[in-house]
């Protein structure tokens, strides 16, 4: 069986005017080679697609459940149309993005919605990871685009600063460093330390900053990490928006370490020089700057 749009598009104008004629004055054809086109339609379905008995183009029953799954057919041909359109304008046909899970999704998201909202049609792919891992990714998937806090530099890759993000050393309120007034690094290291596993397996981005205790958990992810101090399970660094409102409240405390409880940092979003960013990629990375990731 052999179907061509031509066939469905001629029926569909036949459909809309009741009139053979006016659809071929519609499709800028002749009367006989819509009336052509219509009949060998028929010949490959193998059904009468009009009721010929009467002046006007009346569809038969058959005829009409064609017509409905043809105009999704249409509709559908349409979009591929104006998907290739698109292509035509620079848009790549896929991006990849790997995001370090410390950083918020938020501003990710949002810049993602307002992709979709503007029509582009790239698929877009998000991977978190976490430490090394996410390097890790980004170069064993020829990942487009990487946000990450720490990498390992080369002249191979470019990059572009984000907005700063704070973190903080906080325990639950009723834990037992939160009621001290002033914490030595051998007081922290008696207690469990909560922390994020590193999601590669070379290691190649150290985690500065465990404390070096006998007892160190690892959280898959820094939502488990909140998790776990809200708990009261141990104590352990994490970004303040994460838990800006937890201490607000008073449920979570900024430790009183004498190292200092507090740093920021400055994320990065990084691609390969050779590669540089398409016109998705790099509206994409527009969007997330202005959202201050």
């Amino acid at each position: 069986m052999r179907i061509t749009l031509d066939g469905i598009v001629a029926l569909d104008a036949i459909d809309r005017h009741k009139s053979f004629a006016a659809a071929a004055k519609e499709l800028h054809k002749a009367q006989s080679a819509v009336s052509y086109t219509v009949k060998q339609l028929e010949e490959a379905l193998g059904v009468e697609l009009f009721d010929r008995a009467g002046h006007r183009a009346v569809l038969t029953d058959a005829g009409r459940a064609v017509l409905e799954e043809g105009r999704a057919l249409l509709a559908h041909a349409r979009r591929v149309e104006s998907l290739a359109a698109r292509m035509r304008e620079a848009w790549e046909p896929r991006l990849v993005v790997v995001v370090d899970g410390i950083l918020p999704m938020d501003p990710v998201l949002l810049s993602l919605k307002r992709l979709a909202d503007e029509g582009v049609p790239t698929h877009v792919q998000i991977r978190v990871e976490f430490l090394g891992g996410v390097q890790d990714r980004f170069e064993a998937s020829g990942a487009d685009l990487m946000l990450v806090k720490d990498y390992v530099r080369s002249a191979a890759l470019v990059e572009h600063p984000l907005a700063p993000l704070d973190v903080v050393l906080v325990a639950h309120h009723g834990h037992p460093l939160a009621a001290e007034e002033s914490l030595t690094l051998e007081d922290l290291q008696r207690h469990v330390e909560l922390t994020v596993h590193d999601s590669s397996d070379s290691r190649r981005v150290a985690d500065t900053r465990i404390f070096g205790g006998s007892r160190v958990f690892y959280m898959s992810d820094f939502g488990s990490k909140k998790r776990a101090l809200e708990l009261g399970l141990g104590f352990g660094w994490a970004p303040l928006y994460l838990v800006e409102d937890l201490v607000a409240r008073g449920e979570l405390v900024v430790l009183p370490y004498v190292g200092g409880a507090r740093y920021s940092f400055v994320p990065v979003a990084v691609h390969p020089k050779e590669r540089p960013l398409g016109k998705a990629g790099t509206r994409l990375l527009e969007l997330i700057q202005e959202r201050g990731a």
